[in-house]
């Protein structure tokens, strides 16, 4: 048999010369490399250590990449939360390893910027400032709801920063049996929404966090949006693997005229985080478009980043396609955040009736796209109609949303989830533009801010102003040197992977508790024979003793304890227990021992899944004794304090 020249009746020397001429007819499309941000999202809920991945972005340059998502999004907050590291000196640092020229780009959410609550004018202007203080060239700007109100001002800002302002039109598929919104049609009416209020911007990015819009949808959008923007504007695309169909719906809008993709490198692609640029490359090969890299240098870079991560923690949920994501369009980087939470209270077996309950949140609630902050109110309240019970608890971001605090929903809201959010929050409905809310609103801002600042004995500059308004309570805790470490990593890592077998409700499987002895918090895990505390191990034995026994059987009847209830509450005889119905941590305490209590005043303010929960007094009383202290773990059930 000849070769294949041979089989095709040309010589070597013509087919080398007609691969010549078609790699230079080739369309070219520009590459962005979210590793470094969107896939720690994605694949790590954003837990990673500067110092272990500048190396990784030092490859990628001498690879040739020079467009790098660079921070901002869950990034920002995630260094303080879990990282106990600044934001702005990771930019610093970043900038440094990327080289002077690259093109350095942030994700910004709209007149929320990078927290889940949405901010005042001067915060909103010190953003962008901020930003190109410490490296940054382009910021990506969306607005989860597709409100054009909240990306105006910010695009503005972000223009007269002095930066290259990336708006974003967002897109999910709806959940199927649904209709009203997220079409071709819906999108390109959106972005003549943004052009007739003459937001600025220097792109345009198609933004699809969910992995969940369609292909030939993706094609019809950016066919649309290639005829109604001017010529040469530059047109993005972004998706994510979650859902499977990455792949074909990069061809797709590349097909419509896209210039422009996001890609990852291994170990933070695929799955839940964008595809690989090499298998986006090899995707191409064969037709009339390329990626404009060196994919034989980049795959060296990998090989970098790859032992740059090799200690880090890889949830099994972050590595695969999620057959459910459809119908519950969530998110890689909001999937694995929440992952990554529930792990840390021990109610990951929880998950697959959260993922389930998801559907019905995102159908009531308006159709906001499931990006974030959508996508972790649509997550907290998909999480506490399965665990605490239907629409029982309405989550603080999520009511606020379908009450209009956020701005205009694609859809108008439920009308009965409406109701119940405004009897169970006090708010009425509003309908009024959020950014002057925000303005007259006394607790946001920057004097706010500084006048917490002032209280903690924090220097007042403008980098630790944006910190406290944007990260609030773990924030400060950060600048006090109070900030804690949650990143799962070496011994952490190791650990993980051997649980990670046996799911949370495994009774084979470790036990998880945060106990007080003489008012200091101690964790402690109990496998088998082996306890973990603080971080120490230790072996232990139980032995029967004839003596301690003193001969019988077993304690009297009447000695015998009646097991605790978790998460009931209740009385027995020495007061009324407050318990904790969900687990997480104590942000603040306001009450101490002997103090009076009325019915409802609040005694504790916690933490759980991103949601800020008031732990109020079931009646008036005295306390008679507390059970957490700021800063403390607890689990579901546990007595916060007893009421009597």
């Amino acid at each position: 048999m000849g070769t294949e020249s041979e089989d095709n009746g040309m010589s070597r020397e013509e087919e080398g010369s007609n691969s010549v001429a078609a790699t230079v007819l080739k369309r070219r499309v520009k590459v962005m490399n979210t590793a470094f941000r969107d896939g720690f999202q994605s694949v790590f809920g954003a837990r990673v250590f500067t110092e272990d991945f500048l190396p990784a972005v030092e490859a990628a340059r001498e690879a040739g990449i020079t467009h790098f998502e660079a921070g901002g999004g869950a990034r920002f907050q995630a260094l303080y939360f879990y990282c106990n590291e600044d934001a702005f000196s990771m930019m610093d640092a970043f900038r440094e390893a990327a080289g002077p020229d690259a093109n350095l780009q942030t994700l910004a959410r709209g007149i929320n910027v990078v927290g889940l609550d949405s901010q005042s004018s001067d915060i909103i202007e010190l953003h962008p400032r901020l930003f190109k203080k410490h490296g940054i060239t382009t910021i990506r700007n969306f607005d989860a709801l597709n409100d054009v109100e909240n990306l105006i001002y910010s695009g503005q800002c972000i223009v007269d920063a002095g930066l290259r302002h990336e708006v974003v039109v967002t897109m999910m598929e709806l959940p199927p049996g649904s209709s009203g919104s997220h079409t071709a049609d819906y999108y390109e009416s959106f972005l003549r929404e943004i052009l007739d209020a003459g937001v600025p911007y220097e792109s345009v990015c198609f933004k699809d966090a969910s992995g969940t819009a369609v292909p030939s949808k993706v094609h019809e959008t950016i066919r649309r949006a290639r005829k109604l923007l001017p010529e040469g504007t530059e047109i993005r695309f972004h998706t994510h693997e979650t859902a499977g169909a990455s792949v074909s719906a990069y061809r797709a809008a590349i097909e419509a005229g896209v210039d422009g993709i996001d890609l990852a490198m291994a170990p933070c692609s695929g799955g839940t985080s964008q595809p690989d640029i090499a298998v986006m490359w090899h995707a191409l090969r064969g037709t009339e478009y390329d990626l404009d890299l060196d994919v034989d240098r980049v795959m060296e870079a990998e090989l970098v980043f790859k032992d740059c991560m090799k200690d880090y923690y890889m949830p099994p949920e972050a590595t695969s396609v999620e057959p459910l994501i459809p119908w519950s369009p969530m998110p890689g980087g909001a999937l694995t955040a929440n992952t990554q939470l529930m792990r840390d209270h021990g109610i990951l077996d929880r998950y697959p009736e959260v993922i389930q309950a998801m559907g019905e949140v995102v159908r009531r609630g308006g159709f906001g796209t499931s990006v974030t902050p959508v996508s972790q109110f649509y997550f907290q309240q998909a999480f506490n109609n399965a665990v605490i019970g239907p629409w029982e608890k309405i989550a603080d971001g999520y009511g606020k949303m379908v009450l209009g605090y956020f701005g205009r929903t694609p859809v108008p809201p439920d009308e009965e989830v409406v109701k119940i959010a405004s009897e169970q929050m006090g708010l009425e409905p509003n309908t009024r533009p959020v950014l002057e809310l925000n303005d007259e609103d006394p607790k946001k801002g920057i004097g706010p801010a500084r006048a917490r600042l002032e209280e903690e004995g924090i220097e007042c500059t403008e980098e630790n102003i944006f910190i406290a308004a944007t990260c609030k309570e773990r924030g400060i805790a950060f600048l006090k040197g109070e900030g804690k470490v949650a990143v799962r990593k070496g011994a952490a890592a190791r650990e993980e992977e051997r649980e990670a077998g046996a799911p949370a409700s495994d009774p084979g499987g470790p036990s998880r508790y945060h106990i007080r002895i003489d008012g200091e918090g101690h964790e402690v895990t109990v496998r088998g024979e082996e306890v973990v505390v603080d971080g120490r191990t230790f072996t232990i034995s139980i032995e029967d003793s004839a003596e301690d026994r003193d001969g019988e059987e077993g304690a009297p009847e009447e000695e015998k304890a009646e097991p605790a209830r978790p998460g009931t509450g209740g009385s027995d005889g020495n007061g009324v227990e407050v318990l904790a119905k969900l687990p997480g941590s104590v942000l603040r305490a306001h009450v101490k021992e002997g103090d009076q209590v009325a019915e409802g005043d609040v005694l504790f303010v916690m933490e759980a899944m991103k949601m800020e929960i008031e732990i109020q007094a079931p009646r008036a009383g005295k306390v008679l004794s507390l059970g957490a202290a700021a800063g403390d773990e607890v689990p579901s059930g546990h007595e916060l304090a007893r009421i009597g």
